[in-house]
């Protein structure tokens, strides 16, 4: 049943909030607990006199009183349970106390904690969060859609808990990600909490811990394949179709044997997204263009090395083809530029391995004659950085270490100032360290990082790097898609996304070696990026045809602010 529902007074233009539950159903309700800020009127008018305490408090104390709770947690583990509680509690309350410390609590909602969270989610869990769909309950989707109390659904984030950062297979325990995604998109973007829905399909695990893990709560069976995993899917889609037929769905964390077909599948059929593949890809992109910039270089002037093909990095490679395609290259001239690596190896043309999307980035076996090899029948990492002559260095392996000093030195002999992505999360899993990449290049590297790194003082001043994090792309892409009605999610508009990151930059920030604006800018990132995807679908004949000062201002208005709405007693209509 349906807890509340957005209203509009005809008289006075007030916004309230129709709410149709009573004491303590409305209490236990995270969209719409005040807790001690139920005005006196509200109290009486929804069955709250007697259940709490007399002080009526406002959200600034509140916010003080949990930060105070917050500070006392003694690791990043307790934290991530604490902020997870006080979400169950009220929404608006966490979103306030979020917004209000972005950059302390981001990499506690989010990445690196979210993964030790999801690693433990079993043995962490106090109150569910999102739907969780099975095979066995795939049939009832209707009747369990229909059950959800928010009063409408615009945006989804899915996973099925194949491929969690880079931590693998966790099952039902990876929802903690589709949970922290929708924390971002309210957080970052603006999205009513109201409206977003985390799921996640529950198709069993081959993670032999969590199966042999009696306090595990999933699906006890090895993960579904093959046809019945490609029916459940479908069948979900569906059951999205029918029930939200204008919602956003986000792709989050599936393998990537599975990523790519579903995207390839459903991109036309329903308003979607990966964004492991094109969030990663855009945000990576951004930053590249930032270090254009800065060097006074242009991307065709560039070599690249990307190593580890999965899904982060063929859209990375993907986009970095389309940033060449752009300033005039053919797609020959631009897979010249681009040497991508994998478990193989060097990427090239007639590998049995190699997959549809990375073949544009494959080289063509005459590409490599002559280069001087450890091994002729195997070209590693070091012979390509030896013999390709990269000044443009990423990395998305999930292997500590991988760029060594000796790669890292290499590949400064081929550029004054190189750029090194090291974007694997969480950061134990990061392929460097940026000072190790200062140290390699004499504090001239430019360095972005999957996970957040603190200054270092460099002879005298302090190095920083930027934290490629998806988080200022995916919430203003979906926000943008979502209020110009786009009826798909293009490559276009990622790549408008990405010019709208890069231009928030400013001078001074490039001074520093920063790639991406300051955290603290986020709302307006994506708000920036949400109006670049509007224009570029309204351009493209998929959004709505509305001028750009229009676009800007519905985009403003779109975003929620947490704050306590008004509440006025009602009844649930009856559907």
């Amino acid at each position: 049943m349906k807890t509340f529902g957005f209203k509009i007074d005809p008289l006075t233009g007030e916004d309230y909030y129709e709410v149709y539950v009573r004491g303590r159903q409305l209490l236990n309700d995270s969209h719409l607990n005040k807790g001690s800020a139920f005005t006196k009127e509200e109290r009486l008018s929804l069955g709250l006199d007697g259940m709490l305490r007399t002080g009526i408090g406002s959200l600034n104390t509140q916010v003080d009183r949990v930060y105070e709770a917050y500070q006392r947690k003694p690791d990043d583990l307790e934290r991530y349970i604490y902020l997870a509680g006080l979400q169950d509690r009220s929404e608006p309350l966490f979103y306030r106390l979020l917004l209000d410390h972005l950059e302390e609590m981001v990499p506690i909602v989010y990445t690196p904690t979210v993964g030790q969270a999801c690693m433990q989610l079993s043995h962490i869990q106090r109150r569910y969060r999102g739907i969780y769909i099975t095979p066995k309950n795939i049939g009832n989707i209707d009747q369990i859609f229909q059950g959800l109390s928010q009063p409408q659904v615009n945006l989804i984030v899915v996973t099925d808990g194949e491929r969690i950062l880079g931590l693998g297979d966790l099952g039902s325990d990876g929802m903690g990600i589709s949970v922290g995604k929708v924390s971002l998109y309210v957080a970052a973007g603006g999205v009513h909490p109201a409206v977003c829905l985390p799921i996640c399909l529950d198709v069993g695990t081959n993670n032999t811990r969590l199966l042999e893990d009696p306090l595990y709560l999933g699906v006890r069976r090895p993960r579904l394949r093959g046809a019945e995993y490609e029916d459940v899917i479908e069948k979900f889609i569906l059951g999205v179709k029918r029930n939200f037929p204008s919602a956003l769905l986000q792709w989050e964390d599936f393998a990537k044997q599975t990523a790519f077909k579903n995207l390839d599948r459903y991109r036309e059929r329903i308003l979607s997204f990966n964004d492991d593949i094109q969030g990663t890809g855009s945000t990576a992109l951004a930053a590249l263009m930032t270090a254009m910039r800065i060097k006074k270089s242009r991307f065709q002037d560039e070599r690249y090395v990307i190593v580890g093909m999965g899904q982060a990095g063929t859209g990375i490679a993907m986009n970095i083809r389309a940033a060449l395609k752009q300033e005039g290259l053919s797609d020959e001239a631009a897979r010249k530029l681009i040497y991508a690596v994998d478990m193989q190896g060097l990427l090239l043309e007639g590998d049995p391995l190699l997959e549809g999307p990375q073949e544009p980035v494959a080289q063509r076996r005459a590409a490599v004659d002559g280069w001087q090899l450890d091994d002729p029948s195997h070209i590693g990492l070091q012979d390509v950085i030896r013999n390709a002559h990269p000044s443009v260095l990423i990395g998305v392996t999930a292997q500590p270490g991988l760029f060594s000093e000796a790669i890292l030195v290499e590949t400064a002999k081929h550029s004054e100032r190189p750029v090194v992505l090291a974007l694997s999360n969480p950061t134990h899993k990061c392929e460097c360290t940026p000072e190790a990449v200062w140290q390699a290049t004499d504090g001239k590297g430019l360095v972005a990082t999957g996970s957040p790194f603190d200054p270092v003082d460099w002879k005298g001043h302090k190095l920083l790097s930027s934290q490629c994090n998806n988080m200022y792309i995916f919430p203003g892409v979906g926000l943008g898609a979502l209020v110009c009605k786009a009826s798909r999610v293009t490559d276009g508009m990622f790549l408008a996304g990405s010019k709208a990151i890069s231009e928030f930059v400013t001078p001074a920030q490039e001074e520093m070696g920063l790639l991406l604006p300051d955290m603290k800018d986020i709302r307006a990132v994506s708000a920036a990026v949400a109006k670049a995807v509007g224009i570029e679908a309204r351009d493209s004949g998929l959004g709505r045809l509305i001028d750009d000062e229009q676009l800007e201002g519905i985009v403003t208005r779109a975003q929620w602010v947490p704050k306590y709405a008004s509440y006025r007693p009602g009844t649930a209509p009856r559907d």
